[in-house]
């Protein structure tokens, strides 16, 4: 996406009005995955991941429709535009990416506490060009995914001890219930 010309403060609605008619190109009145694909930007002159673009799309599409619509899209932006600033703070060398260390100290401030080897799994199912490093838009995707499975592992870790005991077909409930 565009970057507002004053980045520390909110778009205006004009500004995003503006954007989105932009992203917008079959004049439906919505944002499919593939148009927010094309307006959105990872740093690296290369396309958003469509796993994440999808991801976000089902996480405003307030109607189901697998679409956004304009009020949808200026909370999407936010959200991105906030990833982004995030994003960039863990990104310590300023290289445009996250490495293992970066990941671990951003996995830490969220209270997520893993081991190494965990945070290296996560690199490597994250890393799309095999640098041993994440881009923005696979670290939005790494972070929600995170978040959802926490959540879904929580809703069985009732004493918050990070252990649970499921039988075979509650694990299989519970990942085919995952909505990503």
């Amino acid at each position: 996406m565009a970057q507002p010309q004053y980045p520390n403060a909110a778009p205006n609605r004009d500004f995003l009005w503006s954007v989105f008619q932009g992203v917008d190109k079959d004049r439906s009145g919505y944002i499919s995955a593939n148009e927010l694909q094309t307006a959105l930007s990872n740093g690296t002159w290369t396309p958003f991941n469509p796993e994440t673009v999808r991801l976000m799309i089902g996480m405003f599409d307030k109607q189901n429709r697998g679409t956004i619509s304009f009020d949808d899209f200026g909370a999407l932006w936010k959200y991105v535009t906030d990833w982004q600033a995030t994003f960039k703070s863990f990104d310590r060398d300023n290289s445009g990416n996250i490495d293992k260390g970066e990941l671990h100290t951003a996995l830490k401030t969220f209270g997520y506490n893993l081991s190494d080897g965990t945070v290296e799994t996560i690199v490597r199912k994250f890393d799309r060009h095999g640098k041993a490093t994440i881009l923005f838009d696979d670290f939005i995707q790494c972070c929600i995914l995170l978040t959802t499975l926490t959540n879904a592992f929580r809703q069985f870790d009732t004493d918050q001890d990070g252990v649970i005991t499921i039988h075979y077909e509650q694990f299989l409930t519970l990942v085919f219930s995952i909505k990503n």
